[in-house]
This record gives C-alpha cells, sequence and structure tokens, in this order.
C-alpha cells in the first residue's frame, strides 16, 4: 500500500441546539476530518475534535500541524497492511506543538484514517484487532446545563426513550436543588452521575458531593481543574462520591501521575483526547492493572467517524461501566455519513461490520460543512 495523498477538513456543523456545560457552549462540531488515499483509489477517513481546554489545539493548529508535521512523511511510502493498533500509531510522526499539552486530535485523525483505509484494504472490519466481547453496546444520556425547567424537560425525554445511565452537567449555585428534582423525576433505578468540567473548587466540590451523597450519585467526573493532584487527592480522602478523571487524563504520563497520587477512582477514556485507538486502549490496560474503574466517553459534536470508532472501542473492552456519544442527527443537523450511528431505544446501539471502520463517508457532506480545506501530495 502506497499512500498518495490526503485531504483535511475543517468542519463548522450546525447542532440541532446549543450544548452547555461549566467550561464551553457550543453551537456546531468543529471536527478535524482527515481522508487517506492509496495509489488503488482507496480512501480511509479519520476525525480529531480540537479542544483548546483540554490538548490546548485549535482547529487552526491540527490542520497546521497535519499538514506540515505529520501527514507528509506518510505520503508516498510503501506501508504494509496494518495488523494491530500499535502499527498505525508507530507510523505516525512523533512532533511536539509548542504551547500545547498535546497533538492528541492530531494524532487520532491520522490514526483513524490509516487504520479505516488499511482494513479497508483487507476487507476486514475494525473488529479485527478490536474483536467485540459483547453484541450491543448501551449509551448514556447527557443532560446539559441551563434552565432548571429545560433540564427536567430533557429529563422527561429520555425517560421516555429509556435509558439506564444519565450523567448530568453541573458546577453552579443550583446543582443540590436540580439533582434532587432528576432524582425524583428517574427514580431509583436509574443510574445518575454529575460532570463539573472543573468548575468546583475543592473546599466547593466536597460540599455539594457530601449534599449529593444521599441522592445515590455513581461518579463525579473532572470536580476539579486539571494541575493540583494534590487537591484531587485530598478529595478523593473525603469525597463520599467516587471520582473521575477527564481533563486531567490526557496523556499516559498523566495517567501514571494520577495512579502515583491516588488521586481518581475512574479513567474517562476519550478517542480524540487520548490520541486515537491504541493510545486510548494502552490508558485502559493501565488504568485497569491499578483497580481504575472505566468509562468512554466523546466530544460534543463528533460526527459519525469518531462514534464508530468509540463503537468499536465500547464493544472490544469489558467491563467499562459508562460509554457514551453516537448522538449522530439527535445533536448534528446532518452527519457525514451514509449510515446512521447513532443510539436507539433504552440508548441501546449495535455492532459495526462493515470493512474499516464500518461507514461510508459521504465527501460532498464533508465539502458542504467544510471552512477550510488542505490537499496534501506526495
Amino acid at each position: 500500500m502506497k499512500l498518495t495523498s490526503a485531504t483535511v477538513h475543517a468542519l463548522q456543523l450546525p447542532f440541532v441546539e446549543a450544548f452547555r456545560h461549566s467550561a464551553s457552549e457550543r453551537t456546531f462540531s468543529d471536527s478535524v476530518i482527515v481522508c487517506l488515499r492509496d495509489d488503488a483509489g482507496q480512501e480511509g477517513f479519520g476525525e480529531g475534535v480540537p479542544r483548546p481546554y483540554v490538548t490546548g489545539e485549535t482547529q487552526d493548529v491540527v490542520l497546521d500541524h497535519l499538514a506540515r508535521n505529520l501527514l507528509p512523511p506518510l505520503l508516498g511510502r510503501d506501508l504494509a497492511d496494518i495488523d494491530a493498533l500499535e502499527d498505525a500509531d508507530r507510523m505516525i510522526p512523533s512532533v511536539a506543538i509548542s504551547g500545547t499539552r498535546s497533538d492528541n486530535a492530531s494524532r487520532c485523525a491520522v490514526e483513524l484514517a490509516l487504520l479505516d483505509l488499511s482494513f479497508k484494504r483487507q476487507t476486514a472490519s475494525l473488529a479485527k484487532v478490536l474483536p467485540a466481547t459483547s453484541s450491543r453496546v448501551r449509551y448514556s444520556g447527557v443532560i446539559t446545563s441551563g434552565s432548571h425547567e429545560k433540564a427536567l424537560a430533557t429529563a422527561r425525554q429520555m425517560r421516555v426513550v429509556g435509558f439506564r445511565h444519565i450523567k448530568v452537567k453541573v458546577g453552579y449555585p443550583d446543582d443540590v436543588e436540580r439533582m434532587t428534582a432528576l432524582r425524583a423525576l428517574f427514580g431509583p433505578n436509574v443510574s445518575m452521575r454529575v460532570d463539573a468540567n472543573g468548575a468546583w473548587t475543592e473546599h466547593r466540590a466536597l460540599e455539594v458531593l457530601s449534599s449529593l451523597a444521599p441522592l445515590n450519585i455513581e461518579v463525579a467526573e473532572q470536580p476539579l481543574p486539571h494541575g493540583d493532584l494534590d487537591a484531587w487527592a485530598r478529595l478523593k480522602s473525603k469525597s463520599p462520591i467516587p471520582l473521575m478523571a477527564d481533563e486531567s487524563l490526557v496523556t499516559i504520563e498523566d495517567a501514571r501521575h494520577l495512579i502515583d497520587k491516588n488521586a481518581t477512582d475512574f479513567f474517562n477514556l476519550r478517542i480524540s483526547k487520548n490520541g486515537g485507538l491504541a493510545r486510548t486502549v494502552a490508558l485502559a490496560r493501565l488504568g485497569r492493572a491499578h483497580g481504575i474503574r472505566l468509562q468512554i466517553g466523546a466530544q460534543v459534536g463528533e460526527t459519525a467517524i469518531l462514534s464508530a470508532a468509540g463503537r468499536h472501542l465500547a464493544a472490544y473492552l469489558d467491563g467499562v461501566e459508562f460509554v457514551e456519544g453516537s448522538y449522530g442527527s439527535l445533536l448534528l443537523t446532518e452527519d457525514v455519513t451514509r449510515e446512521q450511528v447513532r443510539f436507539g431505544h433504552k440508548g441501546e446501539a449495535g455492532l459495526l461490520t462493515a470493512p474499516g471502520l464500518g461507514i461510508t463517508v459521504l465527501e460532498e457532506r464533508l465539502r458542504k460543512y467544510a471552512t477550510r480545506s488542505i490537499e496534501v501530495k506526495a
């Protein structure tokens, strides 16, 4: 296989409605899509979602990094078929971006495109290297920040859908009141967790979590900002609710520091945030070896490309307690694939079995929503 060219698209794909949390409000997808082509005309697609407050990458930074550093060394090379996730990860150059925590969103887009292309060439599903341990994936519902009335209206819709796991964005003065009302609406048999996106101080976090404990909250995601792991460790030792690291978990070094400090109970794994499937699986294995529990998260606004990768990962990793993502056209006004890669009743979704990631990308939709596109040739 010789890679001959690549196209990179920066998307601005509108949401059906705004998605809000304490760190950001989004009204459109700002994904970066990579299309790789080989000498036989086969194409593979990957996606990264830059988040300045997570990895430090912006859309412009990712486009420049891909066009200058990551893609040119791959083009023109003869590449054997990929037989393991690590093969794709090793092909991608290691080039740091000044002023960022990592280039993980950039790497993820290239890695997924390589995997999609290689397994399409082999007429094999990505499940060849991520064999499923379950036949279905069950996703969580997520209630964004907003008015008390809107949260309850969203919760009623989710109750009708039959979600068994719910996450609620918190970090506001009415957190306890809101969660009390939502627990009353859902009843005792629905699993509920909260996500503060780093909005609390150590004192405020302990105060709120102590007040929420009677509501049987499963876990508190990113209660504190990234950085002070001593504060995380103190909070973990006192909190009546387990803690989950998200923005604090970007690299394998972050994971080791969290483990060394005994600072978290859960890892929230997100494929774009963590640099692709190979590095995300490595984080999962490291966490499990140290008794860390797992959630597979998603980037808000990801298209079906990342959702497909997340579906394969969620079906492969057994014992994952919560899974997020696959909103598709429930959030995006239009997705970029022929197939609907979204959950259904009760948040459940089946496996993807077609070659590559298991999806058919509609390039006319990429062009439709691209604000900037770059061609890179050998």
